[in-house]
């Protein structure tokens, strides 16, 4: 337990405690009443304990995902809590998730996503650059063997891994550019093939 989560159970411990010392000199004339209203704060106060603990796993199931509809060649993205939107692609068979990006003109992998989609890293060559919000960075341009979403499938992509260490793969205009047609419309986009 570290020293922010100690210091955050004491304070709901003297929170708990006050509440309590509260209850019984509000309540000494009735005190089966102010039981159950002490044993019904109680509860909310361990609901709301447990929907903290357990938010990341109810937000996984509650807000929605990707959605490929194949027959109409149709992808759908949900609006992610932090505005953008988020696409997980098969990588040479390995699931590697993208922020879409329109902004920026090509496929760019992380280092860590690369090497989990079978390309040797400590061989490439990162003699290219590329102009990011947060400057210019290296990078080495790669072939991806296939890339697939869905039933869509695609040989020889070309893309870049990036020298630096970035929190998201990029899916740039290179790969989008595939599609027909890409909409932004209530909170979803919809990229056509």
């Amino acid at each position: 337990m570290s020293g922010d989560q100690i210091g955050n159970l004491i304070y709901l411990v003297l929170l708990g405690g006050v509440l309590v010392s509260w209850f019984f000199v509000q309540g000494r004339a009735s005190l089966g009443k102010t039981m159950q209203q002490m044993a019904a704060w109680g509860l909310i106060f361990v609901g709301v304990i447990a929907v903290y603990g357990l938010w990341s796993d109810i937000r996984g199931t509650v807000l929605p995902q990707q959605m490929v509809f194949g027959g109409e060649g149709r992808i759908e993205l949900p609006r992610a809590p932090d505005g953008h939107y988020y696409v997980t692609l098969q990588i040479n068979g390995t699931p590697t998730r993208f922020v879409v990006d329109t902004g920026a003109t090509s496929v760019v992998l992380t280092r860590s996503a690369a090497e989990r989609a079978g390309i040797d890293v400590a061989s490439l060559h990162f003699l290219s650059e590329a102009m990011t919000a947060n400057g210019k960075v290296q990078t080495a341009p790669v072939t991806l063997d296939t890339v697939e979403l869905g039933p869509f499938a695609d040989q020889r992509v070309a893309a870049y891994v990036n020298a630096s260490e970035m929190q998201n793969s990029l899916l740039g205009m290179t790969y989008l550019d595939r599609y027909s047609s890409l909409q932004i419309s209530g909170g979803k986009m919809v990229l056509q093939r």
